[in-house]
């Protein structure tokens, strides 16, 4: 799943996200970065190119995504880690990021109070999280795709958890609950860009947990089969680019009276 997210999904889907997000934790001058559910390191590798001289640390639970990152973005230190339960101290980073993570958490109010205690006292979070599937031209076409290939029984997995956390006002209400104060809230659409319809709907087939939901119901190449011709027809042939909205949420301890 690492080799297929990275090769298929990253550069279309989450690669243009990175920069920005990168960008925006530059302005921040950190000298100490933490970074959780890195993944295969899009964000990571983006930060470590943005931030040269700060201290990057990066986390994810799954033990396979930390062996590619390491592999992938050795200016990092990599660890494996649990959102919940971070392995270090107080007060210990400038700042946080996680790009498209959040939705994954189990407790995300726990998840945050774990980031308020790792904050240094002036530090911030910066978070990314999708908006609505009908925002994200790849995502709409392949949920279309997974109704066409499974219609009595379509795996639920795009809408319900990556883009099942879609509403800032949570998220801002979450933060409050894990004892931070939001700082700003930003609707972000980028251009997405792939080889082709099929190319991101191997990588969303294969790549992420959605693969466990087509081999629940049948085979998975037959299955992948289907959904890319249904992204085919919608998104065309050849080369393809899709508009993709995001969430960019900044966060500090420090009281504010500007969200």
């Amino acid at each position: 799943m690492p080799e297929a997210y990275d090769r298929w999904l990253a550069p279309a889907v989450f690669h243009p996200f990175a920069v920005d997000l990168a960008q925006r934790a530059a302005r921040l001058s950190p000298r100490r970065v933490l970074e959780i559910a890195a993944g295969t390191g899009v964000l990571t590798r983006e930060v470590v190119a943005a931030i040269p001289a700060a201290e990057v640390t990066a986390t994810d639970l799954n033990a396979a995504m930390v062996e590619f990152g390491s592999r992938r973005e050795p200016g990092a230190a990599w660890q494996l880690a649990e959102a919940l339960h971070l392995p270090f101290d107080d007060k210990q980073f400038d700042v946080v990021v996680c790009q498209f993570g959040v939705m994954f958490f189990p407790d995300r109010s726990a998840a945050f109070r774990e980031v308020r205690r790792v904050l240094a006292p002036e530090g911030r979070l910066l978070f990314s999280m999708w908006s609505t599937v009908d925002t994200h031209g790849f995502a709409a076409a392949l949920v279309a795709g997974v109704e066409r290939a499974f219609p009595d029984d379509p795996p639920t997995f795009i809408a319900a958890v990556p883009h099942g956390y879609s509403d800032p006002g949570q998220a801002v209400a979450d933060l409050a609950t894990g004892g931070l104060e939001c700082v700003s809230t930003e609707s972000v659409t980028l251009d997405g860009q792939s080889g082709s319809a099929a190319d991101v709907a191997v990588g969303f087939c294969t790549g992420t947990p959605l693969r466990m939901a087509i081999e629940a119901r049948g085979d998975l190449v037959a299955g992948t089969a289907v959904i890319s011709d249904e992204m085919t027809a919608r998104l065309g042939e050849g080369s393809v680019a899709s508009k993709m909205t995001a969430y960019v949420i900044e966060a500090q301890l420090r009281a504010r009276e500007d969200c």
